[in-house]
């Protein structure tokens, strides 16, 4: 798994405008006000797996061989300091919409991408917003793709 979460952070990172990439542990829930990221970020999770027992391989460790339906939860957070209202300043709009366009620069990245060798590719299944009064703002994006013979 770990192959996996590291294959997905590199392939987030080569994407200049996020400043942060790293496993979510907490840092946007537990630390506010001081969260200890660089914003914009990308934080990663597993979010869950369903597994489906496919065999035995005698040359494996462990033996007993599985496929797995993983599930990847991305949080992408950027602190927003400015608004989006129809009479604000252009150039003040253009950088309350940066999140937008660096979830789409992730789903460039990602959609299609393979995290390893035995996986299928990431597919997006969902997204969604989460409500913060912390001047947080954050989107969360799922992708889900298939393990073999884990």
């Amino acid at each position: 798994m770990e192959t996996l979460l590291t294959n997905i952070q590199n392939k987030i990172a080569e994407i200049t405008g996020i400043k942060y990439v790293d496993e979510d542990w907490g840092q946007l829930d537990y630390y506010s006000p001081n969260v200890p990221v660089q914003f914009p970020c990308c934080l990663i999770d597993l979010n869950d797996g369903d597994f489906s027992n496919i065999g035995q391989d005698l040359t494996k460790n462990p033996r007993n061989r599985q496929n797995g339906k993983l599930t990847v939860r991305l949080t992408l957070a950027n602190v927003k300091l400015t608004n989006t209202s129809f009479k604000a300043p252009q150039s003040q709009k253009d950088k309350a919409w940066v999140i937008i366009g660096l979830m789409e620069e992730i789903h460039a990245k990602i959609h299609g991408f393979s995290p390893d060798v035995n996986c299928s590719k990431m597919l997006r299944v969902g997204l969604g917003k989460t409500k913060r009064d912390d001047g947080i703002q954050e989107y969360v994006i799922y992708y889900t793709f298939e393990a073999g013979n884990v």
